[in-house]
């Protein structure tokens, strides 16, 4: 599942910025609904399908522990020393692994908050056929922020699965 959630990202980032073109330039507000609410439901799957294998089946740590970004260090940093050493007590800064892995859930996490509440919100405030109206202003600004957060949740991954399968 992780190898698929990986390459699922190359055709769900082009997607969305494809589903935001063509509402921005071609106003093509239907389709645009459609893709994102395809786009949630998917993501919606394979976010489930991927937890279930990554708490349950998958073993990701064991394949990742050849890396050489996995093992912990003495210091990484204040910065880091401070969230795991002092905040998490644990008793070492992980390697960039486990780095990268909490880099990337904190865009994961809102990414899914922030699509459900932009989707949710647009479903309910938009009239059939979807038009711009008073909820527009607001669900622009959320859809981008949700958008760059979509964006990042796909970067960091691509950089954890690197770091821990690749390299």
């Amino acid at each position: 599942m992780l190898d698929v959630v990986f390459l699922a990202m190359f055709a769900i980032v082009p997607a969305l910025g494809w589903s935001i073109w063509l509402v921005k330039f071609r106003r093509n507000y239907q389709l645009h609904k459609q893709i994102q609410v395809v786009l949630m439901v998917v993501l919606g799957v394979a976010v489930t399908l991927f937890e279930l294998d990554v708490r349950f089946f998958s073993g990701w740590r064991e394949r990742a522990e050849a890396s050489p970004y996995y093992a912990s260090v003495e210091s990484a940093g204040p910065v880091w020393d401070a969230i795991f050493v002092n905040l998490l007590r644990r008793p070492a800064t992980p390697g960039w692994v486990f780095r990268m892995l909490l880099i990337h859930l904190v865009f994961a996490v809102t990414t899914a908050i922030l699509w459900v509440w932009v989707g949710v919100r647009a479903l309910r405030r938009y009239p059939h056929p979807p038009v711009p109206g008073p909820h527009s202003r607001s669900h622009v600004l959320w859809g981008k922020i949700a958008a760059w957060d979509m964006l990042m949740t796909a970067v960091t991954g691509w950089i954890f699965y690197w770091l821990a399968f690749v390299a």
